[in-house]
């Protein structure tokens, strides 16, 4: 008799189980996709974002590196104290 009623049971829900199975992976696989397509957005509004501070860097790191005026007055001292 427990055995009769345990597969009745198991008749009753094994579609449920499996609709609820199916619905929540499609739902995952949904979510992937837009995690995904934010993360293809966000990627291109980053880009530029890091070209403009690799550009400030540049100027920054080079700017100072620049010969001056006074540097240019005479070619025969190369920077050194005489």
């Amino acid at each position: 008799m427990f055995h009769a009623h345990r597969s009745s049971i198991f008749r009753r829900l094994w579609k449920p189980a499996a609709v609820t199975g199916a619905g929540v992976t499609a739902v995952a696989f949904w979510f992937e996709e837009i995690l995904l397509y934010v993360e293809e957005i966000l990627v291109l509004i980053l880009l530029p974002i890091m070209a403009g501070v690799i550009y400030l860097f540049n100027i920054l790191l080079f700017k100072s590196r620049m010969p001056k005026g006074e540097d240019l007055k005479n070619p025969n001292d190369r920077g050194v104290n005489q």
